[in-house]
């Protein structure tokens, strides 16, 4: 009998207890918890992180430092949310697919990163992508181009830059009417952004009845490309292309003269815009043409462009030219995220499904690139903004629409 009564009091002293915790401030989760993904929950003294995914270290680092730099600002100017602090989180991928699948692996064991900017480089984002997806964690990339990504139809993906469908339209029409070539070389370093946006080139070339001479592939990472760059200048070509990143590119534009391709000209695409490939390619830089999408000026770009310097003590666009594709990107996600989050006594809950729909439905929001409104498939960029730069005396020049070489 004494057992008994004793049971009995301490199931009424459990019960006792979780009512006086519920009426001392503790509330029951929103509904939109209950649906998938569940809720993100944050204590009064919790931050809300994004995560940044990007090459962090390592030759194109550049990259990912900027992006990281510039949703730093982001989520600094955002202020508090309910209390809440945001926070950008650094994902170190090296800018490879294999690194992309483990920083969201570390992503989306951090039950506090609730939002993913980036990845940098397309190849890493593709991997990525299907483990944000499963934990209903969204992306939004700013400078990720690879045509395809937006084609697998993930509800996690979405970007605000134009593809390479628009850069690799801009580079063939840009070697075969501005620059007048008739027989072009092209060169990829077999990466998912490179081949494929060589490739585009080709294509595109070809449509336009110009000769592509050559399609070869380089390993990345090797400081001897003379092999290939011999083997082309052979087939005499006006003008050569190169899909891929700084560092290949810095090593063939120190290496063509020796070939026999002194007076040909290079082109390459966004990878191979920025302060890296000047520093490794030092003189042998000038003349070399790279696509690269740009912002309009206005206030508001003024007004970052004058926080940026201050803070890290470069220009925007130096480091990478997507500085304020990397702002925007940011804001965009801090803006679905203040849309869906609820408070609940003293916690904020952040539903995750929600924030991934939310994303997917930004309309008209006004950013430093632009007006970012996506499409079903997470397409975000409203126009395309690449435009055609040549490094001149050590810098990048961007050359009008009717450029002619002299």
């Amino acid at each position: 009998m004494k057992k008994g009564f004793l049971g009995l009091a301490v199931a009424m002293l459990v019960v006792s207890v979780m009512a006086a915790a519920c009426g001392a401030g503790a509330a029951a989760a929103p509904a939109a918890c209950s649906g998938d993904g569940g809720c993100a929950t944050f204590k009064a003294t919790d931050n809300i992180k994004i995560g940044v995914g990007g090459p962090m270290t390592g030759d194109n680092s550049a990259f990912g430092i900027d992006a990281y730099q510039a949703a730093e600002l982001a989520v600094k100017d955002a202020g508090d949310f309910n209390g809440r602090k945001f926070e950008a989180v650094q994902g170190d991928d090296q800018g490879t697919g294999d690194g992309g699948a483990a920083v969201a692996n570390k992503f989306v064991a951090d039950p506090q990163i609730v939002a993913v900017m980036g990845h940098s480089f397309s190849g890493a984002t593709s991997n990525a992508m299907p483990i944000y997806a499963g934990k209903f964690i969204p992306m939004m990339g700013a400078s990720d181009t690879r045509v395809d990504l937006s084609q697998q139809k993930n509800p996690a993906f979405n970007r605000l830059v134009s593809t390479d469908k628009f850069q690799g339209d801009l580079g063939a029409t840009f070697l075969s009417k501005n620059l007048g070539a008739k027989n072009v070389a092209i060169i990829h370093d077999g990466t998912a952004y490179g081949q494929a946006l060589a490739q585009g080139v080709s294509d595109d070339l070809k449509a336009a009845n110009v000769n592509v001479v050559a399609f070869e592939a380089i390993n990345p990472g090797e400081t001897d490309y003379s092999a290939v760059l011999t083997k082309i200048a052979a087939l005499k070509p006006d003008a050569i292309y190169f899909g891929g990143y700084q560092p290949e590119a810095a090593v063939m534009a120190g290496q063509k003269a020796a070939a026999g391709l002194k007076d040909v000209p290079m082109m390459s695409g966004d990878g191979v815009y920025g302060s890296q490939f000047l520093d490794l390619a030092k003189d042998n830089a000038n003349g070399y043409y790279v696509s690269q999408a740009g912002a309009p000026l206005s206030d508001a770009r003024t007004k970052f462009d004058a926080e940026y310097k201050a803070a890290y003590g470069k220009e925007t666009g130096s480091l990478s030219g997507y500085s304020w594709f990397a702002w925007d990107a940011t804001n965009v996600l801090i803006a679905a995220i203040k849309s869906v989050g609820v408070v609940s006594g003293d916690t904020l809950y952040i539903p995750r499904k929600a924030l991934m729909d939310a994303v997917r439905a930004t309309k008209n929001y006004q950013g430093l690139t632009g007006t970012v409104t996506c499409d079903a498939n997470g397409e975000c960029a409203t126009a395309p903004t690449f435009v055609v730069f040549q490094v001149q005396k050590g810098a990048f020049v961007q050359l009008a629409a009717d450029f002619k070489p002299q």
